[in-house]
């Protein structure tokens, strides 16, 4: 079984995925974090941002592996290292968007999505999960919240992570993100048609697994 979960960055479903994928014991696969390694590897190499043809290039010689642990957390490797913390800098966070809507790379990324997923049960996060790598999805949710709590769970987790990041610039960043995502002309953030709207607002990260699980088992 494939269950997708689409939706903007800070709305929780990064979080609500793991956690789901661990109750159901199914492969959990972080599609944003794919797309983290690889800039990390394009900024490590100074390579431009909008050079889509080396960044391409530089999608289809890598190797990128994603390890579940029992504790339901993720390892991500890039070509061999674990990079999970990594990946995780503001640096990162900046540039991601703009080399997930490179088309080509995308290409690149779904076919190995695609290939992770088709492994066995699992549970995929990202932007075009329910609308492009896995439409024919047993079960799709799109996770949403409002923009000022999705403001204040980034700039949380970046104080977690003793990054020196304002709230100001988180709320910047996010915005710009949104922008990116929802308007690029490549699989562009959407809610499925069948998706089944899940509103994380006023919700902790128990209730939103909880939520899911009674559509999942209802």
């Amino acid at each position: 079984m494939i269950i997708a979960i689409d939706g903007p960055a800070g709305a929780g479903k990064s979080t609500a995925a793991k956690l789901l994928a661990k109750k159901l014991k199914f492969l959990y696969i972080d599609t944003g974090a794919m797309y983290r390694a690889l800039t990390l590897k394009v900024l490590d190499k100074d390579i431009a941002i909008n050079d889509a043809q080396s960044i391409t290039e530089l999608a289809l010689s890598s190797s990128i592996d994603l390890i579940n642990n029992p504790d339901g957390s993720l390892k991500v490797f890039l070509d061999g290292r674990d990079v999970s913390a990594d990946i995780r800098q503001p640096r990162i966070t900046q540039f991601v968007s703009e080399i997930a809507k490179i088309k080509e790379v995308r290409s690149v990324m779904v076919n190995l999505q695609r290939k992770l997923g088709e492994q066995g049960d699992a549970v995929l996060d990202g932007r075009d999960i329910g609308t492009v790598v896995f439409p024919d999805a047993k079960i799709k949710f799109y996770i949403d919240a409002d923009f000022k709590e999705r403001v204040n769970r980034r700039h949380k987790e970046s104080l977690e992570l003793r990054q020196n990041i304002t709230f100001e610039d988180v709320s910047l960043d996010l915005s710009n993100r949104d922008n990116i995502d929802s308007n690029r002309k490549v699989a562009p953030l959407k809610k499925a048609d069948d998706a089944i709207y899940v509103d994380t607002t006023n919700l902790n990260i128990k209730e939103v697994v909880n939520k899911l699980l009674s559509f999942i088992n209802g």
